[in-house]
Parts: structure tokens; C-alpha cells; sequence
């Protein structure tokens, strides 16, 4: 089975935010966006913009293909958004994978289709359902209840909003590093002063905090037993190690040996003890 874990960040889409708003064409990217920030917090009390209203300027995964292992951000830094959202979905379209995500179905893929209609993509693969391929009647990415798409936070909190839990908040308490010094609120700020790096960074990061929850979900749906689980995270370890990418070295660093393993929260000691 090829699997792979997604994330995306997004800034406003001021070029949509111009069209809908109607505001002057001298009127600079900040200000647009502070139009589009300001006009939602007047409708909801707050600043996150609609989806229709945001921009992919990263989208990172965690390609599993049997042994081999990736962890990456599509395309290169410079790469326009038509060129990373036709990526991820050749990616569909050539492996036939797994999706898993923190929300996915709540964001992530919602975005992806808006800005995939911007730009005229094609993803027969990804829209699917069975019509031409029967095992896809069944078990496609689109119905949310069907697991070609993994959504673990929608799954966990039994598709109940309510009961949704954050995604740095579950890594953290299952002993993994969560977010380092950054957060989805940041983005835009950071893509203003050019630090696009940071953003694919922050977004792998992301990627990975939400592979090693699927891996603790595999244990606990039983696919996998203690002993796999543990290999996959010394195999998680070791490609990480061996990438010696920087950011890379931040996440082994706050993911210590024996953190996150099987059974290593601490309990309460019995009457006696």
C-alpha cells in the first residue's frame, strides 16, 4: 500500500480579494489583505478567511512507498501555486495512495479544490468513484466516510466538530514534538518577509507530527503490533537522521528516544505501590 500524509499553509488570495472587494489597484497586497481580514472579522468576529479566499504556498507530504520513506515540501520555493496543486495531484494520480490528514476533509482538500478550479487542473485519479474504476465504488477519497482518505482528526472524534482536537495539542500529548516556534498564524507574516523556507519547514513538520499519530491509529485499529510500530518510528528516526536537514534536526531533538513509544506516558501508581 503507498500511503501519503499531507498538510498545506495558505496565505489570503489578494488577487481574489481585489476582484471581490473591488478595491484600488494602487492598494498594496498588505492592505488588501487587511480589507479581507477586516471584512471577515465584521461578519464572524474573526480573522480566518473563508477557504474560496486562501492561497497554497506550500503543500508537504510523507511518502511511503513499502520501505521507502520521503519526507518533502512539492516543487521548489519559487514554484507558483498551479505548480505545487498540479503536483500533489499527479502524486494521486501515479501511486493511487492512501491520503492522511489532520483535517483534510475540513481544509485542506476543500482549498485544494477551489484553487485547482483557478487554475484549470486535472485529477481524474482523485475524483473517482468507480464510474471507471469499480474498486473505487466502495473506497474512494471522496466520500468521508470511506478510508482511501484517512482524515484522523474527523475519524478520532467520531465526524462529532465537537469533539475535534488540534493537531499540536494530540502530538504533544502522545509525546511527540508538535509545533516548534511556529503556528498557522504566522504564515502570512512570514511569507511577507520573503521566509518561505520557514513556511515549507514548519508545514513538514506538520506532516510528520500527523504520521506518527497514523502510526499510533495503526496500532490502535490493530494493523500493525507493537513491534511494527516501533520499527516504523526507529525508521522514521533513521531517514530523518540521515537527511541532516536542519529542521529536520529540530524535530529529532524535541521527539527523544522513547518519547512517543508504546505505553510511555506515565501512569498513576497503584494503592501501595
Amino acid at each position: 500500500m503507498n500511503l501519503l500524509v499531507f498538510d498545506i499553509e495558505t496565505i489570503p488570495d489578494v488577487a481574489g480579494g481585489r476582484r471581490l472587494l473591488g478595491v484600488p489597484a494602487a492598494m498594496a497586497d498588505s492592505e488588501v489583505a487587511e480589507a479581507m481580514f477586516h471584512a471577515r472579522r465584521q461578519a464572524s468576529g474573526s480573522d480566518f478567511l473563508r477557504l474560496h479566499l486562501q492561497r497554497v504556498v506550500a503543500i508537504s507530504v510523507v511518502l511511503q512507498c513499502g520501505q521507502d520513506l520521503r519526507i518533502w515540501s512539492l516543487g521548489d520555493p519559487a514554484a507558483d501555486e498551479s505548480d505545487l496543486i498540479q503536483r500533489f495531484f499527479d502524486g494521486i494520480e501515479r501511486f493511487t495512495p492512501t491520503l492522511v490528514s489532520w483535517n483534510g476533509s475540513g481544509f485542506d482538500l476543500p482549498v485544494l479544490h477551489y484553487r485547482a478550479l483557478r487554475h484549470s487542473i486535472r485529477a481524474p485519479r482523485y475524483w473517482e468513484s468507480g464510474d471507471h474504476d469499480n474498486s473505487f465504488r466502495y473506497n474512494n477519497y471522496l466520500n468521508r466516510y470511506h478510508y482511501r482518505h484517512l482524515d484522523l482528526m474527523d475519524i478520532l472524534a467520531s465526524y462529532n466538530l465537537r469533539a475535534a482536537a488540534p493537531l499540536d495539542e494530540m502530538a504533544t500529548l502522545l509525546g511527540f514534538p508538535g509545533k516548534l516556534g511556529m503556528s498557522g498564524a504566522k504564515v502570512w507574516e512570514r511569507y511577507q518577509a520573503g521566509d518561505i523556507d520557514a513556511i515549507r519547514h514548519y508545514c513538514e513538520h506538520d506532516v510528520l507530527n500527523t504520521y506518527l499519530i497514523y502510526l499510533r491509529f495503526e496500532l490502535f485499529r490493530g494493523h500493525i503490533d507493537d513491534h511494527h510500530y516501533q520499527q516504523a518510528c526507529a525508521h522514521l528516526r533513521a531517514v530523518l537522521q540521515a537527511s541532516n536537514q536542519p529542521h529536520f534536526n529540530d524535530f529529532l531533538a524535541a521527539w527523544p528516544a522513547g518519547e512517543g513509544a508504546v505505553n510511555a506516558a506515565s501512569e498513576e501508581p497503584a494503592d501501595g505501590a
